[in-house]
This record gives C-alpha cells, sequence and structure tokens, in this order.
C-alpha cells in the first residue's frame, strides 16, 4: 500500500489562507459562495414518506383536563406524581 501524502502541519485555530494557499500551491478557494436553498430549484427531492403529519392528539381530551386544571378539579396524585419523576431520572441514568 502507498503511503498517504497529507502536506505540511498548519496550526490549529482560525483559518490562515495564506498558509492554506502556500500549503496547496495556490490552489485553494478564498471564494464564498451561499449554498442554493431546498426546494424545487435547487435539486432537492422531499418524499412524503418522511412526512410525519400531524400528531395523535385527542383535542377534546386536552381542553377537558385544561379546564380541570384551571377550576382546580385536576386530580394530582402526589404519590403518582413521584413516581413518574423517578422513574423518568432512572430512564436518563441508562443507556436506552
Amino acid at each position: 500500500m502507498p503511503p498517504i501524502n497529507l502536506g505540511p502541519a498548519l496550526p490549529v485555530g482560525a483559518v490562515n489562507t495564506k498558509a492554506l494557499r502556500a500549503a496547496t500551491g495556490g490552489s485553494a478557494c478564498t471564494k464564498k459562495t451561499a449554498a442554493p436553498a431546498p426546494g424545487p430549484s435547487s435539486g432537492v427531492v422531499t418524499s412524503d414518506a418522511l412526512d410525519p403529519g400531524s400528531p395523535p392528539v385527542d383535542a377534546e381530551r386536552v381542553e377537558m383536563i385544561r379546564k380541570a386544571v384551571e377550576t382546580g378539579t385536576y386530580p394530582i396524585v402526589p404519590a403518582k406524581v413521584a413516581d413518574a419523576m423517578i422513574a423518568a431520572g432512572m430512564l436518563l441514568r441508562t443507556n436506552r
């Protein structure tokens, strides 16, 4: 296998265009060009298969819970809240 030539080592930091041009024999591109925005003119094709659609939300249930919270009739069970917080903490510590 032939050796790989990486060129001279350059210091790490901000891009030094003079050193880059010198290292590449003056062929470094320094002109900044903006990438085209995705869309029909850019050639990027999107797929409907990747569209997640609308989230599965039961609007009636959300409204019912919202009203119960506003009126103070939503049942809050401290033990269930604590269990859920402990379970969430356990999930954050595991590598899942």
